[in-house]
């Protein structure tokens, strides 16, 4: 059951991604991501934030690597799901680069295979769809041990150390 679909045309401007972000933000709204895990009155916003990162790192990958304008879409689904997706108009690939010791950029994709679910890209048009999915992190155990915020991941993720 989809319980929101939303779309965001997006300007080749650098304050654009930031405009994104707050839009990303209000979509999601309170809870609307992850729900109250049972016995807790407030919502997880933990995948509200994560989703408002990875806005951020595919929108200014669209926007500066193409200088033209996206397409920014949201789906929350049920239970606690989150699609992300940008489309833009260059055919090519997206390629994780593994950014070096003090380089300010270079991390985007870096960080979407690390903080999402499952990623990836596909042809659309002239251009690209690049996506994610993250989900809401499982529910507490009764006796409260472990770290409940812990995802089990599709595959081994490792953050290089580079000093």
């Amino acid at each position: 059951m989809q319980e929101l679909e939303k779309q965001l045309e997006v300007a080749p401007e650098p304050s654009e991604v930031g405009r994104a972000r707050r839009w990303a933000r209000a979509q999601l709204g309170r809870g609307r991501s992850c729900p109250a895990r049972p016995g807790e009155s407030q919502p997880d916003e933990s995948q509200t934030d994560t989703v408002v990162l990875l806005v951020s790192e595919l929108v200014t990958n669209a926007v500066v690597h193409t200088g033209r304008p996206a397409v920014l879409r949201i789906a929350v689904r049920e239970p606690g799901s989150v699609r992300l997706e940008v489309v833009d108009v260059s055919a090519r690939a997206p390629r994780p680069r593994r950014a070096e010791g003090e380089d300010t950029g270079g991390r985007g994709l870096e960080l979407v295979e690390l903080l999402a679910d499952r990623w990836g890209w596909q042809e659309e048009g002239a251009g690209k769809r690049v996506w994610c999915e993250l989900s809401c992190p499982p529910p507490r155990s009764a006796s409260g041990d472990g770290d409940e915020s812990r995802r089990e991941p599709e595959r081994e993720r490792k953050v290089p150390a580079r000093y």
